[in-house]
């Protein structure tokens, strides 16, 4: 009896956490289509993404200080945490990608930055001793080949040292974001964690942007999309409370569930969604090999999740 609850228990983790990670790359895949409806209108990339993750931060703060119950010991127990992902995770992701798109091509940019899957496995490896089987590999061949197809880049890449590097910090910054997710457990709840390194990222992106790195522009321009047009606050409100505040708690929960690996791995289907999403409200329909590269993706995501070792009630 013990050991069917335990298996039950097991079984409705993984359940939970791989729908936290769907959740969590749909809602991740959404924010590119809505921000360029922004950017069309006038705003540039780094005040779309600054406004979103500070509002993010707005709307988890009052979930946040409901959690804590006026205890504060955890947030300053755990203030490196905080700040490594808020730094980490959060703007230094989002600054070495921009400055990766002003010297290589986006495709190319996000195919580096979507590498970050391989730096978990890797820093699992070196970290923690955790070496991936033959199925986690075979998995991840899969997956990243399946991205290529979606990012549509079979004719042919190009790309400078200069944006190479950039993407790189990128990759390296998404691969924090899911090691660094993993951590807390119980000590940090996932809304406190994702509050606390939003505003901390927004703050850093606004004095990044203040000090003239990344152009900060914001109007009130009406914002256009494939069938209809909207006020410019509406497709920011959703980019705040959907793409920013849920995606990254889910993101965190998903994580805590699954692992910092098999999670990493889900994520990619972010991409997917992202395709998706700009074939509605854009009118970029996706050809025939970006679907069968979303195939790839999913089953790659599949093969990782029968690779990995069993999950436990800890995670």
């Amino acid at each position: 009896m013990t050991t069917l609850t335990h298996d039950t228990a097991v079984r409705s983790r993984l359940r939970s956490g791989l729908l936290f990670a769907l959740l969590s790359a749909s809602s991740f895949g959404l924010s590119g289509p809505l921000a360029r409806g922004l950017m069309n209108a006038g705003w540039t990339s780094a005040a779309a993404v600054a406004v979103r993750v500070l509002l993010a931060a707005a709307v988890l703060a009052p979930f946040a200080a409901i959690q804590l119950r006026g205890d504060w010991k955890p947030v300053r127990e755990n203030m490196k945490l905080l700040v490594a992902y808020g730094l980490l995770a959060v703007a230094g992701t989002q600054l070495t990608f921009f400055n990766a798109v002003a010297h290589m091509e986006v495709g190319v940019a996000l195919l580096v930055e979507f590498t970050a899957p391989i730096a978990v496995v890797g820093w699992l490896w070196l970290n923690k001793g955790e070496k991936p089987g033959a199925l986690t590999v075979f998995g991840a061949v899969l997956g990243l080949l399946g991205l290529v197809l979606v990012l549509d880049l079979v004719s042919g890449l190009s790309a400078t040292g200069v944006g190479l590097l950039w993407a790189l910090g990128s990759m390296v910054g998404a691969a924090f974001y899911f090691v660094l997710s993993a951590h807390g457990g119980e000590a940090v709840p996932g809304t406190v964690l994702a509050a606390g390194g939003l505003l901390i990222g927004g703050l850093a992106l606004l004095a990044v942007g203040a000090i003239g790195i990344l152009p900060l522009r914001m109007t009130t321009n009406p914002v256009v999309f494939q069938d209809f047009t909207v006020a410019w606050w509406i497709p920011l409100l959703v980019l705040g409370v959907v793409t920013g505040a849920l995606s990254y708690v889910s993101g965190i929960a998903a994580t805590r569930r699954l692992g910092s690996r098999l999670a990493s791995f889900v994520a990619l289907s972010e991409v997917l969604a992202a395709l998706i999403f700009a074939w509605l409200l854009l009118g970029e329909a996706p050809g025939l090999i970006q679907l069968f590269g979303g195939a790839l993706i999913l089953a790659g995501v599949i093969i990782v999740r029968l690779g990995e070792p069993a999950l436990t009630e800890a995670g």
